[in-house]
């Protein structure tokens, strides 16, 4: 009994320690989304509900910036960039892990390497490619660049190394090819990590200002980072701070959304996928 008094206090302890740690992560984030809906003048207190609800900011951010655009823009830049990511990591990743040939070994640590170089040391490059390929001011300029991702690769590749190697015998034995193995086969079996290696991919990409503010100059293409960031800095929000923390909303929720509606395949992928070498 003393056993199970001592396991029951520990429990209830690590409950009470984590949604304190809940609390404080969620704080700052539910009382900007709560100030969103606050009168200006009510921003400088700490209160969490508004005592006069408006949707003021919200108003003055759709009336001053195509913001509806801008987000059409961004759904429409991940959406391309995260499926090509996956489509290409993971045949990169099925080669790494489940195929031998001379090289492997090299090549993996090659795209290892380039996790650890600066994306700063690459804008240069990047940009004068774009450039003269003409992509500048197009979906073109924004999606191609990022169509291959070393995490998603890493991540891909060590879940295929988890996969029981007779059941893929077997079905090469069938007569499966490779394609066929890797879409049919080890793509269902491998759906916790697809699902991880897809939110990093599109996190990354949803909240990218830099490259897009280089290569677009057009409100017509511009993304949604990059017109809430020309909206708060530009003086498009008039140095209001609601407006500033509406566009911020606005811009975060579609990423809260996406983890909450994947977050079980998200977490049983960190959980079960190891650095297997």
């Amino acid at each position: 009994m003393k056993h199970e008094a001592d396991m029951s206090v520990k429990k209830i302890s690590l409950y009470v320690a984590l949604t304190l740690g809940a609390l404080v992560f969620a704080y700052p984030f539910v009382w900007m989304a709560m100030a969103t809906f606050k009168p200006e003048l009510e921003l400088g207190g700490l209160a969490l509900v508004p005592t006069h609800w408006t949707l003021d900011s919200y108003r003055r951010v759709v009336e001053t910036v195509p913001i509806g655009r801008a987000f059409l823009n961004s759904l429409f830049v991940v959406v391309c960039v995260t499926t090509a990511a996956l489509v290409f990591g993971s045949m990169a990743a099925y080669s790494l892990s489940l195929l031998r040939w001379r090289g492997r070994d090299m090549t993996f640590n090659v795209i290892l390497f380039t996790m650890m170089v600066p994306f700063m040391v690459l804008l240069i490059p990047l940009y004068t490619l774009v450039v003269k390929f003409g992509w500048t001011d197009s979906y073109t300029g924004l999606v191609v660049p990022f169509m291959m991702n070393a995490t998603a690769v890493l991540i891909l590749r060590q879940s295929f190394m988890t996969l029981p190697r007779d059941l893929l015998e077997a079905a090469r034995i069938d007569g499966c090819g490779d394609l066929r193995m890797l879409f049919t086969i080890v793509w269902p079996l491998s759906l916790p990590a697809l699902v991880t290696a897809g939110i990093i991919v599109f996190i990354g990409n949803w909240n990218e200002v830099l490259w897009p503010i280089l290569v677009v100059r057009k409100e017509t293409w511009m993304t949604m980072p990059q017109m809430v960031a020309l909206f708060s800095v530009g003086g498009g929000a008039y140095g209001r701070l609601g407006p500033q923390l509406a566009a911020a909303f606005l811009l975060g929720l579609p990423v809260i959304l996406a983890y909450l509606v994947f977050q079980k395949h998200f977490i049983s992928s960190l959980a079960s996928t190891g650095l297997k070498g």
